[in-house]
């Protein structure tokens, strides 16, 4: 499903990463490993959707998800575009009346509210890093090139601490490798990981 782009364009071009990345899993690979070690594809999927969807709900747009997204069953129950695109649509349209300059814009995050820019920041840096578990789970190239890691990596060092443990794991060291290397490190991952490793 296309969607109108909004005023974010990083939010545009990370839901367009997970719904793309999503949209070529094939049947017989939900139930992989990702990157997310307790997690398999269909987990990362009902995660994502489920965080999507939150970010939604706490701006008024909708409900929350019905299901614990720290949680995720891995049973998926409907059609992956099904699980995945209502929730995109419903974050897409709840920060497309943000106000660029808003200093205190609500997340569903420890932190409660953050200025515009970092707030959805966040939702993209959560829907981008979960399009690369699932690509790099299911033998996809990376769907975060260098433009949107640097961005993403800009808004990960204003919001993971107060994260980790949870969210992201602790930091991987090195400094090496491009700007998708560098912010899936400063998130807990591996960038070379892969299903056989």
């Amino acid at each position: 499903m296309d969607a109108a782009p909004t005023a974010w364009t990083i939010l545009d071009t990370a839901h367009t990463a997970l719904r793309d990345t999503v949209s070529a899993v094939r049947t017989d690979q939900w139930d992989g490993p990702t990157p997310c070690t307790e997690w398999t594809v269909a987990q990362v999927l009902q995660h994502a959707a489920g965080d999507q969807q939150a970010y939604a709900a706490v701006l008024g747009e909708g409900d929350f998800p019905a299901y614990d997204p720290f949680s995720p069953t891995g049973a998926l129950e409907a059609d992956a575009p099904d699980l995945l695109d209502p929730p995109l649509a419903a974050a897409r349209l709840a920060f497309s009346r943000v106000d660029a300059a808003d200093p205190a814009v609500p997340v569903p995050l420890p932190q409660g509210r953050l200025a515009a820019p970092v707030a959805v920041g966040a939702s993209a840096l959560d829907a981008a890093v979960h399009a690369w578990d699932i690509a790099v789970g299911t033998g996809q190239p990376s769907p975060v090139d260098a433009v949107l890691a640097e961005q993403l990596h800009a808004v990960a060092l204003e919001i993971v601490e107060p994260l980790r443990g949870f969210a992201y794991a602790a930091a991987l060291p090195g400094d090496d490798g491009d700007a998708v290397d560098r912010l899936l490190r400063y998130l807990g991952r591996d960038p070379r990981w892969s299903p056989t490793r």
